[in-house]
């Protein structure tokens, strides 16, 4: 079975793929945070911004086989075809490889969907995938030491950039932690990435432009 949170139509607001029209299908569930604030204050990383308890968001529920979920993917993407596009679907969570497996992924192929993930990086994925976001989080190890993007929210204490430049990634992207001081750390963000061009700026462009 696979639990979602929801499932919606959107633009992907962060990463090398900003701007593409996506699937976001958000998993319920993480192994950092329980998602519910009473918890934060213990979490492991606490600045996470979104909702993943519950499977009551547009399009969620559970999902009994890999089959059902990917109907329901498939379902919401709204983009016309073309041959210079290919339907594109975005697992995110929470952590999605808590739930994420080969049957999905092989199941989504069918569908014809490009396959991409988020995720903390704490956990194997399955083979087949074909973009690999990692969000390192401070006190944590990460065991997925490869794939397109490395996208670091910044600053983080225990988490420096130094620390992830070694790995075999694409890309080495700085995003600056939102919250109260979002204008600073965009700040310290552009000044870091001016100072070590091996790293490029991401910023939340869902955000600003209202979508989610």
């Amino acid at each position: 079975m696979y639990r979602v949170k929801e499932i919606f139509y959107t633009l992907q607001g962060e990463g090398s793929h900003a701007g593409r029209p996506s699937v976001f299908c958000r998993f319920t569930s993480c192994n950092l945070w329980t998602g519910r604030e009473k918890d934060r204050h213990r979490a492991i990383c606490q600045f996470c911004d979104t909702d993943f308890v519950g499977t009551d968001g547009p399009g969620g529920g559970r999902f009994q086989t890999a089959a059902d979920l990917t109907a329901a993917v498939a379902k919401t993407w709204q983009g016309r075809a073309h041959p210079r596009s290919r339907p594109y679907v975005v697992c995110t969570g929470g952590e999605p490889l808590l739930q994420l497996d080969r049957e999905a992924v092989d199941a989504l192929h069918t569908e014809g969907f490009e396959v991409a993930i988020e995720t903390n990086g704490t956990r194997p994925a399955p083979e087949g995938l074909d973009w690999i976001c990692v969000s390192p989080k401070a006190g944590t190890e990460i065991v997925l030491t490869s794939g397109n993007d490395l996208k670091l929210v910044y600053p983080q204490i225990g988490a420096e950039p130094e620390r992830f430049e070694h790995l075999a990634f694409d890309r080495l992207l700085l995003q600056p932690m939102d919250g109260p001081d979002l204008v600073a750390n965009t700040r310290a963000a552009i000044d870091y990435c001016l100072a070590n061009p091996q790293w490029q700026l991401s910023v939340q462009t869902h955000k600003t432009l209202g979508i989610r």
